[in-house]
């Protein structure tokens, strides 16, 4: 986090290699899943707290592969719990494969829940992502925890990218799993009805307030000046707030038109991401009262200034 300005935005392109179990920290173990992709950078990361009665958090895809040299990398190790952030296809579902092979509870975040109900005539977006299968044996709720030999993991409530998104304290470090709430690499896709503008940044407003010294999110490396990254995640976002406003006050009335102004020069295949976010804020400025949607807020509707 170089720069001058200590509002300001920079994200950490250096990217953990997949592949391999490596200590980050004291307490802390970190293999990445061979996942990489646009929306998962180098993969899915997947961490183990404590040493020799463990807690595994965020398993990863459906992947015997990276769930057996997880086991191997743990071999004469207990897993006493499968800890997860939330249900997206990238993270959740290693879960149950390594409970399969453990035994080991699976707790954490809830059963999959969208921030809302579909609108008439509007697709679940997001549903391929969806990991609907999630029963974990314990729901954890706000300051909930699951502890072992040496660690202790306390649950935040952090919806907006998901709703049930959970990031998870470790006292015994000063340190905080972000999920993919907050990642040093990228911004975070908030996609209605999946996810909420209004509560991911609310939820970003309640992190503020924590004293965590770093944070290991879902995917990437570590956020190692946390404060300052929240508060440049959050001028970010408002940012990007009163780009769309001006857009709409310009005469813009489809989210199409306003990603081409917005996002120029962005890669094509990331244009549908951008949509996303674009009508994520639009939902949220039509709740605010401050744009007008023909009907309920849709990912094809017309927006105008309130």
């Amino acid at each position: 986090m170089a720069d001058a300005d200590e509002n300001s935005l920079t994200f950490d392109r250096s990217m953990p290699p997949a592949g391999r179990l490596e200590p980050v920290a004291p307490l802390i173990r970190r293999r990445v899943a061979p996942n990489g992709g646009f929306f998962t950078a180098s993969g899915t990361c997947t961490y183990v707290v404590g040493q020799d009665r463990v807690a595994v958090l965020d398993p990863g895809p459906d992947d015997p592969v990276h769930i057996e040299a997880l086991l191997q990398d743990l071999a004469g190790e207990r897993v006493e719990a499968i800890v997860v952030t939330h249900t997206h296809r990238d993270h959740s579902p290693g879960a149950r494969l390594l409970a399969a092979r453990t035994g080991a509870p699976i707790v954490g975040c809830g059963p999959h829940r969208a921030a809302r109900a579909l609108s008439e005539a509007e697709a679940p977006m997001l549903d391929a992502s969806a990991d609907r299968a999630h029963a974990p044996e314990r729901i954890m709720a706000e300051g909930d925890s699951v502890s072992g030999r040496g660690w202790t993991l306390v649950a935040v409530e952090t919806p907006g990218h998901t709703m049930n998104h959970l990031a998870f304290a470790l006292p015994e470090a000063q340190a905080l799993f972000s999920g993919d709430h907050v990642m040093a690499w990228s911004t975070t896709i908030v996609a209605p009805p999946d996810g909420a503008m209004r509560a991911y940044m609310d939820s970003l407003d309640k992190l503020r307030g924590r004293d965590e010294t770093v944070y290991w999110p879902g995917h990437g490396g570590p956020v190692c000046e946390p404060a300052r990254f929240l508060r440049g995640l959050a001028g970010h976002r408002r940012q990007r707030e009163a780009a769309i406003r001006a857009r709409l006050a310009a005469g813009d009335r489809r989210i199409a038109d306003i990603v081409a102004a917005i996002y120029q020069g962005l890669d094509p295949r990331l244009r549908g991401a951008a949509a996303l976010s674009v009508f994520a804020h639009l939902e949220d400025l039509v709740g605010r009262g401050r744009a007008t949607c023909d009907g309920a807020p849709r990912l094809d509707g017309t927006y105008a200034p309130a």
